[in-house]
């Protein structure tokens, strides 16, 4: 027998060395006041990584105040920088040992996953490919959530915004609570009458009750089918969480985790039985590496994920999670990004989002001209 069974082989591709990384931060005002259970605010932070290897750009970025751009230049971008760009994970790995001494959760744990984010869809876009491709997509598109409701809204205007909802054809809506406790039933009436009975409704207390009170809430809530109770006590209490999830009403999941930054903090979290529904924010969570981390430790145990805000990476990002719930689709980030980027994808009838797959990576272009006027950093 002569000749090669496999037939002939082809030279690997060369590496492709990451030959820069910029940051910027741009803080939007709201177009309105906003408040939830624990904090109120007036503007939205948006911090914008650019990525640079082989002729191409990849963005990511994160929701964080401006000192996380200082992080991605004066730490990270030396740390990527020379590294090949067909391999974001070992850029991560390499990350992570390079924030020992900074404190990785919180604010640096944000700047890691805007580098990542930017990382992936450099990666994606030197391969001429869709982000979810290059992730793997298991599913076509990501079902979405329409999220606001904020507690600073009149029971009008909270009417108002969760039927425009609705009406783009989202079929579930999630409002604020823990404010006024005493006024919480009463708003989620109002809610449960804005947008009728056929939508679920869905409440995130943002860690803003007691146990007793949250107990006493859930039961409150159950008489306007609200099936969702996103952080009734502090995502830190995970007895507290545990203890809703077993004595809460039936049919309303406890949900926690979009304050997460690293794995042990999730593996905590299901370890404790605390959560029905996990929750993970890509801009939080180590990025696009790290939330498919977390998404794989909710695989082994049949739960499922939920993934929190960012719309246009986390819609990418869903269709590679196996066990995915939705996305949150956050009225602060929706409408950041609309200005912040062109070739962002809109809810299709039914409540998804679908990423294209006739644009490589993102699929996104800075809108660098309409978000200077908002450069802080």
């Amino acid at each position: 027998m002569t000749g090669s069974m496999t037939g002939p082989m082809t030279a690997p591709l060369p590496g492709v060395s990451v030959e820069r990384v910029e940051a910027a931060a741009y803080t939007v005002p709201t177009d309105a006041p906003e408040s939830d259970g624990t904090l109120a605010w007036d503007s939205t932070t948006l911090v914008l990584v650019r990525a640079h290897a082989g002729g191409r750009s990849g963005l990511g970025y994160t929701y964080a105040g401006p000192a996380a751009a200082a992080v991605v230049t004066g730490t990270l971008a030396d740390v990527v920088r020379g590294a090949d760009a067909r391999t974001p994970p070992a850029s991560w790995d390499a990350m992570q040992r390079a924030v020992r001494n900074l404190g990785k959760p919180g604010l640096v744990a944000e700047a890691i996953s805007a580098v990542d984010i930017a990382l992936w869809d450099l990666h994606a876009r030197l391969l001429e490919v869709p982000l979810t491709i290059a992730l793997g997509a298991v599913h076509a598109t990501t079902p979405i959530y329409g999220s606001g409701g904020f507690t600073s809204y009149d029971d009008t205007e909270l009417a108002r915004r969760l039927a425009g909802w609705v009406e783009e054809g989202i079929p579930a809506v999630k409002m604020k609570v823990g404010r006024e406790p005493g006024a919480d039933p009463h708003r989620v009436h109002v809610a449960r009458a804005a947008i009728g009975e056929a939508t679920e409704l869905f409440v995130d207390a943002n860690g803003a009750y007691t146990r007793k009170d949250a107990l006493r809430r859930a039961e409150q809530f159950a008489e306007h089918d609200v099936t969702w109770l996103e952080e009734p006590v502090s995502s830190d209490d995970l007895a507290g969480l545990r203890l809703l999830r077993d004595r809460g009403p039936a049919g309303m999941d406890i949900a926690a985790g979009e304050y997460g930054y690293h794995l042990p903090y999730f593996g905590h979290m299901l370890e404790a039985g605390a959560v029905d529904c996990l929750q993970a924010d890509v801009t939080r969570a180590l990025g696009i590496t790290g939330v498919l981390r977390v998404a794989a430790l909710c695989d082994a145990r049949s739960l499922d994920l939920s993934l929190h805000c960012a719309p246009q990476v986390s819609a990418h990002v869903g269709t590679a999670v196996w066990h995915l719930r939705h996305l949150e689709y956050f009225h602060d980030h929706v409408r950041v990004e609309r200005i912040a980027f062109d070739g962002v994808l809109e809810p299709e009838p039914g409540g998804v989002l679908r990423p294209q797959r006739s644009r490589p990576g993102l699929g996104l272009d800075v809108r660098t001209a309409d978000l200077e006027q908002y450069r802080v950093a």
